[in-house]
């Protein structure tokens, strides 16, 4: 009952309880039979999001607490990346990735396992050099150099740049012309979403107090580091 966050309630009926503190009876009921393996599937799905982030929290800190290995089933990215020290991500039944959290959002095999792990701008382009492990990029006639990727790469042939929206920059010089389509402070980032040529683009610049708020109609730039960049040959 300590464990679990529920001194106090020993004498109340399961349904005299909230959802979470219900949540935390069924943990309850599977950690006293001291398991080799707890199984969790999609445990949270029925609470509102403020308790979920509660709720997963308190699940990690036990399942630490008493170093037992836990397989967690969810299509919630943030309770994937939050609560495992690895992922294996499935699609159709098939495993098409395994890897710590960081290890599968940086360098996602291929363009579902990026788009599933979190939101993300794919920037077609064409391979322009090979030096190694990293090659070089044509995109909107401009060059990235020294990207790394993943695939077997051939020059003149066409590859994808993962470009997560925390690792695009926005500023009055840079490689990329944009133009900003939509604007909303959102806190601790500024939201923007913009055209690059066709393309749709999203970036979250963080920490806005003291930066330059652009607006719908606004030219600018894209700018990147190509060590926040993961190219995809699929």
């Amino acid at each position: 009952m300590n464990l679990v966050g529920l001194r106090g309630l020993e004498t109340r009926q399961t349904n005299q309880l909230s959802g979470g503190q219900q949540q935390r009876v069924a943990l309850a009921r599977a950690l006293v039979m001291e398991p080799g393996v707890l199984l969790f599937d999609e445990p949270l799905s029925n609470l509102d999001a403020q308790l979920r982030v509660q709720m997963r929290t308190e699940i990690r800190k036990i399942q630490k607490e008493l170093g037992i290995t836990a397989i967690y089933v969810t299509h919630d990215q943030a309770e994937a990346m939050s609560m495992s020290d690895r992922i294996v991500i499935l699609k159709d039944g098939v495993i098409v990735q395994t890897g710590t959290p960081k290890e599968v959002y940086y360098h996602p095999s291929n363009s579902f396992v990026a788009s599933f792990l979190g939101t993300t701008n794919f920037l077609k382009g064409i391979t322009s050099a090979i030096d190694g492990n990293y090659i070089s990029i044509e995109v909107f006639g401009k060059t990235i150099e020294k990207v790394e990727y993943n695939g077997v790469a051939k020059l003149g042939e066409p590859c994808t740049i993962v470009l997560r929206p925390e690792a695009g920059h926005i500023s009055q010089e840079g490689l990329l012309p944009i133009t900003v389509t939509y604007s909303m402070f959102m806190g601790s980032y500024q939201y923007y979403e913009a055209k690059l040529g066709d393309e749709t683009i999203m970036i979250n610049e963080s920490n806005p107090k003291n930066k330059y708020a652009y607006a719908a109609g606004d030219t600018a730039f894209l700018s990147l580091d190509v060590a926040d960049v993961h190219c995809l040959i699929e």
